[in-house]
Parts: C-alpha cells; sequence; structure tokens
C-alpha cells in the first residue's frame, strides 16, 4: 500500500526498486540478521517522508471532518470539546486507520484525555482558560535522569571539567523547548542541576577539615564554615544550607561556562 502511493509521484521504477528494498532491508539483533516484516528503519532520512505519505489521507481526512489536530509522523494529537466526543472521535479515526491505511493503533500509547495530562514530542499545556505551552512532567524526569548519569563520575574529577561537559547538553535542552512558555521548569532545574554540583563539591571534600577549609577560602567566616562541616548531615541538604549557597552561587558555576536554562530560554526568545 505505502509503495503504491509513492509510486503515484514516482514514475522511475529504479528509485521505487531502492526504496523497496530499503524497506525490506533485515534487522541486525545481537549480531544476527534478521527478516524485517513491518515498520520503516528507525533513524532512516526517508522514513518520516514516508510515513508522511502514508498519513497523508489521514490528513486530510481530520481536515475534512473539521477537527482540531497536530501530527508529527506516526504520533497525533486531536483536540475536541468533550470526553464522549473523544471517545466517538477515536473509535472512528481507529477504525478509518484500520481499514483503508492498514494500520494499527498503538491501544497503550492511546488515550482520550485532558490535554495537559498528556504529552506530544515532549511539550503539553497548562491547565488554564488559555493554555500554555510547556514542558512535560515526563521530559522533565528524563532530563534529569541523563544528567545523574553524566554527574556521577564527576565525584572524582575537575567541577570544570563536569560542567564543560554539560553545557552542551543544557544548551541542546533548552533550544529544542524553546517554544515552552511556561519558565517555571527551567528554574527548577537550574536549582536543582546547581545543588547536584554542590553535592560534588561535598563528596569530593570528603573530611569536616577540608570541608571547612573549602568554605572559609570561598569567604564563608570561620563559625558558619566549621558549623556545616560537622553537622553530620549528608551531601543533599548540605547543598542547599546558606554557607554553600553562599560560597557556590549561580555565577560561581556561570564562571565556570554552565549556561543557565532561564537565561537560555530568554535569549532564545528574546525576552527581556
Amino acid at each position: 500500500m505505502l509503495m503504491a502511493r509513492v509510486a503515484r509521484k514516482v514514475g522511475d521504477k529504479r528509485v521505487l526498486r531502492l526504496i523497496r528494498r530499503y524497506l525490506q532491508a533485515g534487522l541486525m539483533l545481537g549480531g544476527i540478521e534478521t527478516v524485517r516484516t513491518e515498520g520503516t528503519p528507525q533513524g532512516g532520512p526517508l522514513s518520516p517522508l514516508l510515513s508522511n505519505i502514508l498519513l497523508d489521507d489521514l490528513d486530510k481526512e481530520l481536515e475534512r471532518r473539521g477537527h482540531a489536530f497536530c501530527r508529527y509522523a506516526d504520533d497525533c494529537n486531536i483536540y475536541v470539546a468533550s470526553q464522549r466526543a473523544g471517545e466517538r472521535v477515536m473509535a472512528s479515526i481507529t477504525r478509518f486507520l484500520s481499514e483503508r491505511l492498514k494500520l494499527t493503533v498503538n491501544g497503550a500509547k492511546s488515550a482520550v484525555d485532558r490535554p495537559w495530562r498528556r504529552a506530544f514530542l515532549g511539550y503539553s499545556m497548562t491547565h488554564h482558560k488559555g493554555p500554555r505551552l510547556r514542558v512535560a512532567p515526563k521530559s522533565v524526569a528524563r532530563f534529569k535522569s541523563k544528567l545523574k548519569t553524566l554527574l556521577r563520575p564527576g565525584r572524582g574529577r575537575n567541577i570544570g571539567h563536569t560542567v564543560t561537559d554539560l553545557a552542551p547538553i543544557v544548551r541542546g535542552w533548552a533550544g529544542y523547548f524553546r517554544l515552552a512558555e511556561a519558565k517555571g521548569p527551567f528554574e527548577v532545574l537550574d536549582g536543582w542541576l546547581r545543588r547536584r554540583l554542590r553535592c560534588i563539591l561535598w563528596r569530593q571534600w570528603k573530611r569536616p577539615r577540608t570541608r571547612a577549609q573549602r568554605l572559609m577560602q570561598r569567604g564563608i567566616a570561620a563559625e558558619h564554615a566549621l558549623g556545616v562541616a560537622n553537622n553530620g548531615r549528608g551531601p543533599w541538604r548540605n547543598s542547599t544550607v546558606r554557607p554553600m549557597t553562599e560560597a557556590f552561587p549561580p555565577k560561581f558555576f556561570a564562571h565556570l561556562g554552565l549556561p543557565s536554562l532561564v537565561m537560555q530560554h530568554r535569549r532564545l526568545n528574546r525576552i527581556t
């Protein structure tokens, strides 16, 4: 069915033969070639184009019905006015995809729900009468998980080298979510990341005496430095106590080259 739609626009049989061979290329599983029975190769430059060719009929059907929708590749959100309308549209579109395009809807990933409870390409919406785009909570959680993995080896490294590795990842994440209108997640992640870096410093110092010395070197009074160094609390709690935040404020990490997600978001959107 896909090749028949491609053939409507492409008359060169050599190109059609090449596309078919691309679709039938085997999979490498555990170093063994396996025959492909469905789908297109993930990550291939041709896959998005082929998905648009096949799903163009879906776009036209949704436009014909007058629905508000947004689709990217095989991920699609359709917006209706009520739960009842959503269930009706879900059933009819599932039937359309099955009968007309011979496609199966993934029931585990599909649902009728409020827009602010669903994610689309990492984004979600706020719960307001005039909704705004925001970073989906799952995207924030995935980003934190990725940063934790990168920060783990930092306990035995110079903090500057750790920041150098983090910087392009932070900039890339901010660039992808530049369309988000709610800045709350950016502020929270900025504070969380600096806290994790202070934890690394605290662990690197190891002994109470070393911790007190390092804090005093950063301008903290001896009384306060000794009190924190000997309080017996763990790195996570001590990373937010006043002597630590004063010794290692945001400008300290900015000087090392750590981008601020809030500032990156403002710069990309030219917010003053």
